[in-house]
């Protein structure tokens, strides 16, 4: 039991740092989880200029959010698929380590490197334009940072056994981003949206996630509703970690009964 659980962190760890190595030198990457937050952060701070501070930083929270989510969306989400294509899948699922922890680990690094979209970001919109972002709240701010990241990874294991389970999920793929840029109010309150609506973006933990950077960065709710908020990640954390372990179940019957898990 300790020497399998030993294997699946060296596992967690390896994969962290080879994607880690491998996003580095990836142009696509890069301009997904830099270049695409800082355009966005750049339009959405320029149009509000004269708006204040308190705009500034809701909007650089909300553009490095979009980095965050496009590059779980692609990269956890291609996470298995890439493994398929250069046919390393089905060594990795009879090795004795287990999938999902080289899943986790490719998932981890990816989040990471995603929150350099926020550093980024927050630092060029203070130097072109002047602004003075400040975080009211620097500590649940923090934590806050931290529940993203877990409730983030717990998505991207639920949306990498999807994709190699079903193919033609993945034809969405790219239909997947703008709506939860939406849904999540990464950039805009969902009040503005119709309210049937609303369901969904409770359903979804980048919105909790979203919900409560932008209290604590504005300092403007209470804290009640920033322990709702972590509450409501914590929670889908939970429910997707589980649901993720069926779903690797189904990839495992796949590759070791059906046979099936190389085929598109």
């Amino acid at each position: 039991m300790i020497r399998r659980l030993w294997g699946n962190l060296r596992a967690v760890g390896a994969a962290f740092e080879m994607t880690l190595r491998q996003n580095v030198f990836d142009g696509f990457i890069l301009f997904t989880v830099l270049v695409q937050p800082l355009v966005i952060a750049l339009l959405g701070l320029w149009i509000l200029q004269d708006k204040g501070g308190s705009y500034a930083i809701f909007v650089v929270i909300g553009s490095g959010l979009t980095g965050l989510w496009s590059s779980l969306l692609f990269i956890s989400g291609n996470g298995i698929t890439w493994e398929r294509w250069t046919g390393t899948l089905e060594v990795l699922v009879a090795a004795p380590t287990s999938l999902s922890a080289v899943v986790f680990g490719k998932t981890l690094a990816s989040v990471l490197q995603s929150l350099l979209s926020m550093i980024v970001a927050y630092i060029l919109a203070a130097w072109l334009f002047g602004l003075s972002l400040s975080i009211a709240l620097p500590l649940p701010f923090a934590f806050s940072l931290v529940m993203t990241m877990v409730s983030f990874v717990a998505f991207g294991m639920i949306i990498a056994p999807i994709f190699v389970a079903n193919p033609g999920i993945q034809g969405w793929q790219n239909a997947m981003e703008f709506p939860v840029y939406i849904l999540a109010g990464f950039l805009f309150p969902i009040a503005l949206l119709p309210g049937w609506t609303t369901p969904v973006s409770y359903v979804l933990a980048p919105y909790w996630a979203a919900r409560a950077l932008h209290d604590a960065a504005e300092g403007s709710s209470l804290m009640g509703d920033l322990w709702l908020s972590w509450g409501m990640m914590l929670l889908f954390a939970v429910l997707y970690f589980l649901i993720a372990r069926f779903l690797f179940r189904v990839v495992s019957r796949k590759a070791r009964v059906d046979g099936t898990l190389g085929l598109e």
